[in-house]
């Protein structure tokens, strides 16, 4: 929260910025809104947040809500209330979802483009997964020591995981495939052994063929479709935080 703060002056105006549920704070989105022009956000409500209903139907209305007296002890310049667009939507897997925006002109922004909106950052997220999980096996800290390095090494990931992309998209064109339809994760470590074996090879002559070897074997490599599944989602129970000590009867 304290890092988000610090990143609203940096947003550009005439913008949408899409948030994580976390950051449901009037201090942030009221900032967002406040300090410039034609600035807005995007965010998907908890499931305890509590409003009132001024106009709109269920599945569009314009909500309002009370900024708690911590929240304007903190930042006096906040309003006692803030007001947001609430959407009711379905997602993919069935589950029911209401986002809050500041759109609130509906002939100009209707409910679909909103929710369609929102979906697209679920690529993003993918995206970062598989820079951090798949590229850099999940490692909490960088390998540089220096600024310039740490710089450097971001960036040579980012531009790895972009010649990647656009290598599979390449090879999923030619196959008339969408590039989501070919699996990153194969794809990199194909790509990863491809690199290893022209680095020992003297031939560069022969560098155009690879490439187009390369692109062969990334047009085979589809994602599997997941089986449904087979029983209903339940929810674990928690561990008990201490230990629980059972009374022994004797029997005898």
């Amino acid at each position: 929260m304290v890092y988000a703060k610090s990143l609203l002056a940096q947003i550009p105006e005439d913008s949408l910025t899409v948030f994580d549920k976390g950051f449901l704070a009037a201090e942030i989105l009221c900032g967002l809104t406040m300090n410039a022009r034609n600035r807005h956000f995007l965010i998907p409500a908890k499931a305890n947040t509590c409003w009132e209903v001024v106009s709109g139907s269920a599945d569009d209305a314009m909500v309002r809500m009370r900024v708690s007296p911590q929240a304007r002890q903190k930042c006096p310049a906040l309003p006692e209330f803030w007001s947001a667009r609430a959407i009711r939507a379905i997602d993919a897997r069935g589950r029911e979802r209401v986002l809050l925006t500041s759109l609130i002109d509906r002939r100009r922004f209707k409910p679909a483009d909103i929710v369609a909106c929102y979906e697209r950052r679920w690529q993003i997220e993918t995206s970062y997964a598989e820079l951090k999980q798949s590229m850099l096996g999940s490692e909490l800290t960088l390998r540089s020591r220096t600024v310039a390095g740490v710089y450097q090494e971001i960036w040579g990931a980012l531009i790895a995981y972009n010649l990647i992309r656009r290598e599979i998209a390449s090879a999923a064109r030619e196959a008339k495939l969408a590039p989501t339809d070919i699996s990153f994760v194969r794809a990199l470590h194909t790509i990863q052994h491809e690199m290893m074996w022209a680095a020992l090879t003297p031939a560069f002559a022969k560098l155009p063929a690879c490439l187009q070897r390369l692109r062969e074997r990334l047009k085979s490599m589809r994602n599997e479709k997941r089986p449904g599944r087979t029983c209903d989602r339940v929810v674990k129970s928690r561990p008990k935080r201490y230990t629980v000590r059972y009374l022994r009867k004797d029997l005898n």
